[in-house]
This record gives C-alpha cells, sequence and structure tokens, in this order.
C-alpha cells in the first residue's frame, strides 16, 4: 500500500496572512485577493520543480496554507529553467510573461525570506538556471 505523504504543519513564524499583506505591499497590488492568487498561482507552480529534502525542509517552513498549495503539487519529471517556469505559469493563469513575471519574483522573494540563506542556497543548486534572479539574488553561472 502507498501512502500519500501529508504536507508538513508550518512551524513558520509567518501567518498566511501576514504572507499576504507581505506580498501585496511588496507588489504593489491594489487587493488582499491579488496578492493571494499570486501566492497561490506561484507556489502550486513551484511545487511542481522541487524535489526531495529541499522540499520538505521548504513546505516546513511555509504558513500552513502555503505549504498546503505548495506540497500539493506532483513534482514535474521534467524541470524547467527559470524563464520556462515563468512562460508555463503564464500559460497556466492566462496571464502575459511580464505580470507572471513580476507576479513569481514578488511571492519567491518573500519564500526566499522564509527559506532562509542556506536553505535557498540547496534549492538553487538543485534548479535548472535562471531561478536566482526569480528569488532576487544575482545569477551566478556555474563552471563546466
Amino acid at each position: 500500500m502507498i501512502h500519500q505523504q501529508q504536507p508538513c504543519r508550518s512551524t513558520a513564524g509567518m501567518t498566511f496572512e501576514r504572507m499576504l499583506e507581505q506580498v501585496r505591499y511588496e507588489g504593489a497590488y491594489s487587493t488582499r485577493a491579488q496578492a493571494e492568487q499570486a501566492v497561490r498561482a506561484v507556489l502550486a507552480a513551484f511545487g511542481r520543480q522541487l524535489t526531495g529534502e529541499e522540499r520538505v525542509e521548504l513546505a516546513a517552513r511555509l504558513p500552513h496554507e502555503a505549504a498546503v498549495t505548495f506540497s500539493s503539487q506532483i513534482p514535474a519529471t521534467e524541470p524547467l529553467t527559470g524563464w520556462g517556469f515563468v512562460k508555463d505559469l503564464a500559460t497556466r493563469t492566462n496571464g502575459s510573461p511580464a505580470t507572471t513575471r513580476w507576479d513569481t519574483g514578488t511571492v519567491l522573494r518573500v519564500v526566499a525570506h522564509l527559506a532562509g540563506e542556506e536553505l535557498l542556497s540547496r534549492i538553487l543548486a538543485q534548479l535548472p538556471a535562471g531561478y536566482a534572479l526569480l528569488f532576487g539574488r544575482a545569477e551566478l553561472t556555474r563552471a563546466a
């Protein structure tokens, strides 16, 4: 019998309401509903990209509602680059690439704060090129 992994109960110090307030402020969204829509869409899409221990650790650091949205997604078999991630999300949400890039960067910068430097570094090491900028970090090239 296969047991489905349940999302971890968040131990994050930030509530979901506070997360939405921060995203609304940083993204200059006019309503809480717009901020929540961005958070849910970006976290669901990101949940399809991240695997392994980093996925579990990140879910544990997110507010409960955000962790459920993130961890309820089945990881994709083919990881997307950062730009591919934005384009895929734009297609799924019927948004423009520019608006979707804004939403993604706003939400993932808040996620970066919740993750912390050490976990974020491990997350970025696991993902294809292009994600660092989405998290508000410089994109460093890797030696071949």
